[in-house]
């Protein structure tokens, strides 16, 4: 089973490489606004740019950023329940739940995939004053949807392990919990 466990932290490493450089989206969105503002309140001179790409940007950080924040457990969680249950039980109601979070998911990508396809066939552009391209950011749609079902079917995995004793998949016991996967 090590093909299936080289699978699981391949996907859990990429999600974690690509959520610490989408994190630096952040900065340019903060220099951006920070522009804007020295722009229009300092030289009386505000940029008809500096919102709307602040904008597209935002939505690729929040698409980007979903498998990400999976593999740190992030998401909204109703925790009531769930704290409360032994990790073997909280395996079998999240392996329960995972039905929901994939028919979003999925439904999401196959969406996704045919807007950005849309998109891209007419190099959309958003029809403002500055009219900037909008199809990278409807790409990155079916792509940040993508990560976040690969980190889904890792999270299944990793559930599915718990809650029927398997040995496919062991977090690292040693290493950090920051670095540590799922």
């Amino acid at each position: 089973m090590s093909v299936l466990s080289a699978f699981m932290k391949g996907i859990t490493r990429l999600n974690e490489h690509i959520g610490r450089w989408i994190a630096l989206l952040v900065f340019v969105m903060f220099a951006l606004l920070l522009l804007e503002v020295g722009l229009r309140y300092l030289f009386n001179s505000p940029t008809v740019w500096t919102n709307e790409l602040t904008q597209l940007i935002f939505g690729v950080y929040a698409v980007m950023s979903g498998g990400y924040i999976m593999v740190h457990r992030g998401h909204v969680n109703v925790d009531l329940i769930h704290s409360q249950l032994s990790p073997r039980r909280r395996a079998l109601l999240d392996i329960a739940t995972s039905v929901v979070f994939f028919i979003f998911t999925l439904a999401l990508l196959w969406f996704g995939i045919e807007m950005a396809r849309e998109s891209m066939s007419t190099w959309e552009t958003s029809f403002s004053a500055w009219n900037p391209p909008i199809w990278p950011v409807k790409l990155a749609i079916p792509v940040g949807t993508g990560l976040l079902a690969l980190q889904g079917l890792v999270k299944l995995l990793q559930d599915i392990a718990i809650a029927f004793d398997l040995d496919y998949y062991r977090p690292d016991e040693s290493a950090d919990q920051e670095d540590a996967p799922l």
